[in-house]
């Protein structure tokens, strides 16, 4: 396995125990000005507390979820990224917690993404594969739905499809995460978000009409235009979006209502290492995050994001390490757009988390004698799970490897950091439904 390549060069800084210890304490991280360690160079004033602006009640919201993020992944991505004396952006909000990923599945004890964004988006334990649906199948109201009650503008933005499950269970119901095309003509003719912004055109574009990204039938997955139910993407145009392909479209457009599609499925290709896996999105998910923000800052109720980097999951699922970090740095890049927002507009929740772990990772020592697997088997399966690396330490002559248990879920619970109006109660062990209590109570401004 090849080791990771080029790390980051934005300044990150602080002590890498702050998150750690705020786990271990029940979640409080000190405040006050952070020093970086020797990977970093420079200062970084801390961007105030829970209840900043002196009001609980939080203006804009935005959930950055890291699909598949666990405290192991996080600790991968900080080692290559900023080293042992560093901090990744992701870890220096104030407050820290963690979550069980649990879901309500009759058969299965390991969450799925459906489940799992769901219980962040409506309070609510589902089975896995369920879009904002009860165990019994009835729709239930999601914080995208009650942000528009309180006449907020709304966004979701993905490196995934825009119908995947994560942004699906802010803007959808349906009792099967794989009816995408479902999931978009909700997104057109119900929720009907401000900014949508990711991948997945096929579900959008009907058989035979390939869209901005041409049909490529011979990918593993293959990737075909499929909506069932006529041009989505037109009926969104009529129905007021402006549409945009490209990063230049993008850049160019001053419309309030946007619909981005930058990918047949997702921005990204999954893979193990070497066997056609990429990672370099048409738009990088910190150039969306930012453009999002930029639309949805001027309605003067607020807005509510959610920010999805689906990377993580997918390269993990693939036992990838190297592109595992690479697409964890590049959530730690939309982070940093996110808190520079939150610094000027001080009544913004922001609340970053994992729905689940992926791949049982684990960080080790660079060690022949504890390689794990069989290297001489030419089963693929077998193959893929070996150790990744080494990966280099930055800012240190250390290394580390990274070891999987599985190419699917594990149960671990998950990181939760937040910052901005509400953000304290988030600092404890906790449900996953308690995040959405948690956004609510603060959209609302409640105690």
């Amino acid at each position: 396995m090849h080791g990771f390549g080029a790390r980051r060069g934005w300044v990150a800084t602080g002590g890498a125990a702050v998150l750690a210890a705020g786990l271990a304490a029940g979640g409080v991280a000190a405040g006050g000005p952070t020093t970086s360690g020797p990977a970093t160079g420079g200062q970084d004033v801390q961007r105030g507390g829970g209840d900043r602006g002196g009001t609980s009640r939080a203006k804009n919201v935005v959930v950055i979820v890291g699909d598949g993020l666990s405290m192991a992944a996080r600790d991968a991505i900080r080692l290559a990224t900023v080293g042992q004396g560093g901090q990744l952006q992701m870890d220096q909000l104030r407050y820290a917690g963690w979550m069980y990923t649990d879901s309500a599945d009759p058969e299965e004890a390991v969450t799925d993404s459906a489940a799992g964004a769901t219980a962040f988006a409506t309070g609510v334990r589902t089975y896995n594969g369920a879009v904002s649906v009860d165990v019994d199948g009835n729709p239930v109201t999601t914080l995208l739905e009650h942000a528009k009650a309180l006449r907020k503008a709304t966004g979701l933005v993905t490196t995934a499809q825009v119908t995947d499950a994560t942004p699906a269970a802010f803007g959808s119901h349906v009792p099967d995460r794989g009816d995408q095309t479902e999931i978009a003509r909700q997104l057109v003719e119900e929720s009907k978000p401000d900014v949508i912004l990711g991948g997945g055109e096929d579900w959008w574009y009907p058989t035979g009409d390939e869209g901005a990204y041409p049909d490529d039938p011979a990918d593993p997955r293959p990737e075909v235009s499929r909506s069932t139910i006529g041009n989505l993407v037109e009926r969104a145009q009529d129905a007021g979006w402006t549409y945009v392909s490209t990063a230049a479209e993008l850049e160019a457009t001053d419309a309030d209502r946007i619909l981005g599609l930058f990918a047949n499925e997702e921005m990204f290709e999954q893979a193990p290492e070497g066997q056609g896996d990429e990672y370099a999105p048409v738009v990088p998910l910190a150039t969306m995050t930012a453009k999002a923000l930029d639309v949805l800052r001027h309605d003067r109720q607020g807005f509510f994001l959610l920010v999805e980097e689906e990377g993580v999951d997918e390269m993990a699922h693939a036992n990838n390490a190297a592109r595992t970090i690479q697409a964890g740095q590049a959530l730690d890049e939309a982070v940093a757009v996110v808190r520079d927002f939150a610094a000027k507009h001080r009544d913004t929740l922001v609340v970053i988390v994992g729905d689940h772990e992926t791949g049982g990772l684990a960080i080790e020592n660079v060690s022949a004698s504890d390689e794990s697997g069989d290297p001489a088997s030419t089963v693929p399966g077998v193959l893929q799970s070996l150790e990744d690396g080494p990966f280099p330490i930055a800012g240190s002559d250390l290394q580390f490897t990274v070891d999987w248990t599985t190419g699917g879920h594990t149960g671990a619970a998950t990181p939760l950091t937040a910052d901005g109006p509400g953000s304290e109660r988030l600092a404890r062990a906790q449900k996953n439904t308690d995040v959405f209590d948690a956004v609510l109570a603060a959209m609302r401004g409640r105690r």
